[in-house]
């Protein structure tokens, strides 16, 4: 039996904050491998089932069902390689990170938060099936399909409720400021897209082009670009690329965005053993080659995004502004499995153009600056202040 894998670069360094989580890192390569067993391995699993089958007969209280058991089974033995990105996925988290690289699931359309009462709130993004359903901004959430949302839910339980198979009925039930009573809407899930770039010119200084990406989904690519046809022909002559909280996507599409800013050279170098060196190489016919650039990152940037921040400081394209970034620096396997769940598997390290190892060091900014609790709190953001101040007063020197 053969197994289609595909390579990824992957990181769980962000929150789910909203109908989707933030993204890891995955390059869709083909590559195939033997999954027959080694006889030793057959002797092993032999050993496995001797002491379980003890425990089945003899424990008390009873043991549970046969697929949590492999799944148990399955981690434990991953967990003695000591590598936090060699992990298994059950099928459900398989679907959703699924879901979250290709930009689009089964869902209502609204994004999910917590507020400070520990409330679940809900708000359509425009034009979805939420909205069309009669969802306001602000509807707190109190049941789905007549389940009590409970106080000890995360917003990742809650996002698995309200998600399903395109097409089916789901059931809110809402309270709603200036309602007595609550409201119930009836919502058919269908296929959402979610985008996964914002972009618009600065009122702070207009020729200045800001562009956010929270993730390299599959369609990061089409949407930079879109980002930048738009903001260019709307006289932007800067661009400030914040990549801060971006815990990854696909490789493919970081050698692409990266490539928006490059003329030619390398993007990324990966080592696999046994293999020696990769090398992946700008693509032409990026559209910002000349403006000066600026990359926001901190402790949430990592993966993909650290492939797109390292080679833009490397070549001295773009200056790097915040605080260093994650470490995140391993290429990993994934094994699509036959009930669906996954399996992460590291077979290499990557490199920057000049061949500095990211793996549990992370880029060091070339402007350091804070963003303390007390900034959030008074809605102010000193390293985007930082970037624009940059620009405007000419420090650029990059190429």
């Amino acid at each position: 039996m053969q197994t289609l894998i595909k390579i990824v670069l992957t990181t769980m360094v962000a929150a789910v904050i909203f109908t989707v989580g933030a993204g890891a890192g995955f390059a869709m390569r083909d590559y195939w491998a033997d999954d027959q067993p080694p006889p030793q391995a057959e002797q092993d699993l032999a050993l496995y089932w001797e002491v379980w089958n003890r425990v089945r007969e003899q424990f008390y209280g009873g043991v549970p069902p046969d697929a949590n058991t492999t799944y148990g089974a399955i981690k434990g033995s991953l967990a003695t390689l000591n590598d936090p990105y060699t992990v298994f996925l059950e099928p459900e988290p398989a679907a959703q990170e699924k879901a979250q690289l290709e930009g689009q699931f089964g869902g209502i359309g609204a994004f999910v938060q917590q507020n400070e009462a520990g409330e679940i709130v809900l708000n359509p993004m425009r034009g979805q099936a939420a909205e069309k359903a009669g969802l306001l901004e602000g509807d707190v959430l109190l049941a789905v399909d007549g389940a009590d949302i409970l106080p000890e839910m995360s917003i990742e339980d809650v996002v698995n409720l309200i998600r399903g198979e395109v097409g089916t009925p789901v059931a809110l039930t809402v309270r709603r400021q200036g309602e007595t009573d609550p409201v119930e809407l009836t919502i058919v899930r269908a296929i959402i897209e979610t985008p996964s770039a914002d972009w618009r010119l600065l009122e702070q200084d207009p020729t200045i082009g800001y562009i956010q990406l929270r993730a390299f989904t599959e369609r990061s690519s089409d949407e930079i670009n879109d980002a930048f046809d738009e903001l260019i022909t709307q006289g932007a002559k800067s661009f400030i690329f914040d990549l801060r909280g971006n815990g990854g996507g696909l490789l493919d599409a970081a050698v692409n965005i990266a490539s928006q800013f490059l003329r030619d050279g390398v993007v990324v170098k990966e080592d696999r053993q046994g293999e020696g060196e990769r090398v992946y190489n700008v693509h032409s016919g990026g559209k910002a080659l000349d403006q000066p650039v600026v990359v926001l990152v901190n402790g949430g940037t990592a993966s993909a995004s650290e492939i797109v921040a390292g080679a833009l400081q490397d070549t001295g394209r773009a200056t790097l502004i915040g605080e260093k970034t994650f470490g995140k620096g391993s290429v990993q396997l994934i094994y699509e499995l036959s009930d669906h769940s996954r399996l992460h598997v590291t077979v290499a390290k990557w490199f920057t153009p000049n061949g500095n190892a990211i793996d549990g060091t992370g880029l060091q900014p070339d402007i350091e600056s804070l963003f303390t609790e007390d900034d959030r709190a008074n809605g102010r953001d000193p390293q985007l202040e930082r970037a624009i101040e940059f620009l405007q007063n000419r420090e650029y020197a990059g190429k």
